[in-house]
């Protein structure tokens, strides 16, 4: 009986021991897994936009943006776009559009990196409604993307929805917040979800800074972003650049600081 009773103490101890090694070693790769991904850094996006307004229906939205994994450096993404804007009412708004993307998808900085790049092409509709002092907008977009990652091409195409709220405190200062969800419309069909708050500055009556958190969340992992971002407007039916300040939110004639 004491050497049965001495047994089962030892397994005992050996469960415990067992146990212990096993949630250290979970810890241990969730930790590392983090630090390799980049999710416990806090990382910036970088943007400068404008819409140029070339009749009284149509408009050009030009974009650009640098993503970083972390605040000042580690690259991530360079997003280059241009869209063509058809206003079919001062609410309604049809755009049609391409983009650029060249991207590093390792957080860690490796030598002789191979980036992935994607030609995208997409269609928009921008319907803007008012309630009290707060401008809503509601933003459909069609994606169809053009993958390739060196050893891989591929064609994939998604869905995207955002709901945008602003509300501006004065002459100068401005409130803007949205979400955004993105559906595949191939394999697994949630892709990701933006939650975005910003205030915006109108330095002059031309130019307009936002300042921005953005929390993007993906299936398994999320990050954390700053965004600085810059946008004019400029009007060429008199042949002259005449800028003109745009509220953040992107509406019928211009191009908005967020991400896209």
């Amino acid at each position: 009986m004491i050497f049965r009773s001495s047994h089962n103490l030892l397994f005992l101890n050996d469960m415990k021991i067992n146990t212990i090694y096993f949630y250290i070693t979970i810890l241990f790769a969730v930790n590392v897994f983090s630090q390799n991904s980049g999710e416990n850094k806090l990382g910036a996006w970088y943007m400068i936009n404008g819409n140029h307004r070339i009749s009284d229906k149509l408009s050009i939205n030009t974009g650009s943006q640098i993503r970083e994994y972390e605040t000042t450096n580690n690259f991530n993404q360079l997003l280059l776009l241009s869209g063509l804007n058809y206003d079919i009412n001062q609410n309604i708004t049809t755009t049609v559009g391409y983009g650029f993307l060249n991207t590093d998808k390792t957080f860690e900085e490796l030598p002789e990196e191979i980036y992935s790049k994607e030609n995208r092409l997409f269609e928009e509709i921008s319907l803007k409604n008012k309630f009290w002092k707060l401008n809503l907008e509601h933003r459909y977009r069609l994606e169809h993307r053009f993958l390739n990652s060196g050893n891989n091409i591929e064609t994939q195409h998604r869905t995207r929805y955002r709901l945008q709220v602003s509300l501006p405190l004065t002459n100068i200062f401005s409130l803007s917040v949205y979400e955004e969800i993105f559906l595949n419309l191939q394999d697994d069909i949630f892709s990701q979800n933006r939650l975005f708050a910003a205030l915006g500055i109108k330095v002059t009556p031309n130019s307009k800074v936002q300042l921005g958190y953005l929390k993007n969340h993906f299936n398994s992992i999320a990050f954390d972003r700053l965004q600085i971002g810059i946008s004019i407007r400029t009007d060429l039916r008199n042949h002259k650049v005449d800028h003109m300040v745009k509220n953040t939110s992107e509406n019928h004639t211009k191009i908005s600081t967020d991400a896209e």
